[in-house]
């Protein structure tokens, strides 16, 4: 599984994001407060906004369990799962506002 990481002051901080079913705000807060106790290292928020539905989680001292956070999800009755990086290269912006599409 490919992993996102960002560099901050010689570290990498895992990030994973998830999309949700998950509605409201007060489902959202019940969710995050019961991933910051299973996982004190984890910082989580939600984005309700987005059409995905949004659980954004990183951690600054390893990995991102996803599978056990989706489990924690299915738990209170809702469904997760990971969403793929997206990672496009400059060349690849250009080809495409060029009308250019690349065969995968």
């Amino acid at each position: 599984m490919k992993h996102r990481f960002k560099r901050t002051l010689n570290t990498q901080v895992m990030i994973e994001v998830f999309k949700t079913n998950v509605e409201h705000s007060s489902h959202a807060d019940m969710l995050i407060e019961e991933i910051h106790q299973m996982f004190s290292d984890y910082s989580a928020n939600f984005d309700l906004e987005d059409c995905d539905r949004i659980l954004r989680v990183e951690n600054l001292d390893g990995v991102v369990d996803p599978s056990t956070l989706i489990d924690l999800l299915r738990n209170f009755g809702f469904h997760a799962e990971v969403l793929p990086d997206e990672i496009t290269s400059i060349h690849d912006v250009k080809l495409k506002r060029l009308g250019i599409q690349l065969l995968q």
